[in-house]
């Protein structure tokens, strides 16, 4: 038995000597699950480490944008020979909770967190000659914004019959909002299948429109921090071919109007022609009536040698009488 221990104990001192050195392994501990933190709050970034601080300890805090490598990341602070220097548009608003960050705890603190804040965070412990792991934990935060007021808009023919796209996106929103859209006012309900909505999209497709399918729709998108909502008046025409046909209808309407009233001009001027004109009978002599040939203006004359003649023929001869009287003086 003892000639067993000797062998295994002498591997275990063998192995210990090699450790002291070669160096001890750094072993850094971060959250496993992502954090998140609302707009405008303070963000802390725990990380621990284990490793023999000596005078060539190393800290570094760098963040990289969702959806880049770790290799395009940018620093956000350094720690070294006792000194902090923070980097970076971040390291204005960024400290560590314990300064210096010597005693095993290299908690990251970011106040005033922005959206572009959004990202995964490295904390890198370097100590040579501690070379067996990389000294690295990430930790991805997102910052949470309320869904920003969405756009609404609209596509596709809006006559009856036709189908159109109402669309609804917020520029803003983390959480990713989901969108949902409504009718507003007491309309009848749309017939199953014609109102199909996209909750990830924001997207309400309308088929077969008719003129009830008019009014006001309200898309409301929707986050855990807050919802915002935009609104939009469809308004749904007659089909091209009722208005084709209408126009027809019109214009067969004017020009029938048109034909009629001009059809009762022609037919007023022609019965005005065949009215003859007003005539007096042979025996109804009118006392003023001018004989054919004669002018009025000799009537005057002969009214004067008709009263002439009607004078009685005593008037007459006492006239001449009394003229060949002698005068007397």
């Amino acid at each position: 038995m003892a000639w067993l221990l000797g062998p295994f104990f002498c591997r275990t001192l063998l192995g210990f000597l090699c450790l002291n050195a070669l160096g001890l392994a750094v072993e850094v501990k971060v959250p496993t699950e992502p954090l998140s933190t609302p707009v405008g709050k303070t963000a802390e970034l725990v990380c621990s480490y284990s490793t023999s601080v000596g005078s060539n300890f190393a800290l570094e805090w760098s963040f990289v944008q969702p959806g880049k490598p770790i290799s395009a990341s940018h620093p956000i602070l350094y720690f070294t020979n006792g000194h902090l220097y923070p980097t970076g548009s971040q390291g204005e608003r960024a400290s560590l909770l314990q300064n210096p960050p010597t005693g095993g705890v290299a908690t990251l603190k970011l106040v005033d967190v922005r959206p572009s804040d959004t990202g995964t965070y490295l904390c890198n412990v370097n100590n040579p000659p501690d070379f067996y792991t990389n000294g690295l934990g990430l930790i991805n935060l997102t910052v949470l914004v309320p869904p920003s007021r969405p756009s609404c808009s609209q596509s596709g023919t809006t006559s009856v019959g036709g189908s159109v796209a109402l669309r609804c996106s917020s520029s803003q929103g983390a959480p990713k909002p989901v969108y949902s859209w409504a009718r507003l006012g007491s309309f009848p309900t749309p017939p199953p299948g014609s109102m199909v909505q996209d909750e990830v999209s924001g997207q309400l497709i309308l088929t077969n429109l008719s003129l009830t399918s008019s009014g006001t729709y309200q898309c409301v998108a929707t986050n855990q921090m807050g919802t915002a909502s935009c609104e939009l008046t469809l308004s749904v025409t007659g089909s091209s071919e009722g208005r084709v046909a209408g126009t027809l209808i019109g214009v067969l309407l004017g020009v029938l109007l048109l034909s009629v009233t001009v059809f009762c001009l022609i037919r007023f001027q022609k019965d005005r022609k065949k009215t003859p004109k007003e005539t007096y009978g042979g025996s109804d002599l009118r006392e003023d009536a001018t004989a054919p040939g004669v002018s009025a203006q000799a009537s005057p004359e002969a009214d004067s040698r008709k009263g002439l003649m009607e004078r009685s023929p005593s008037a007459s001869t006492t006239t001449t009488t009394k003229s060949k009287l002698p005068v007397i003086n």
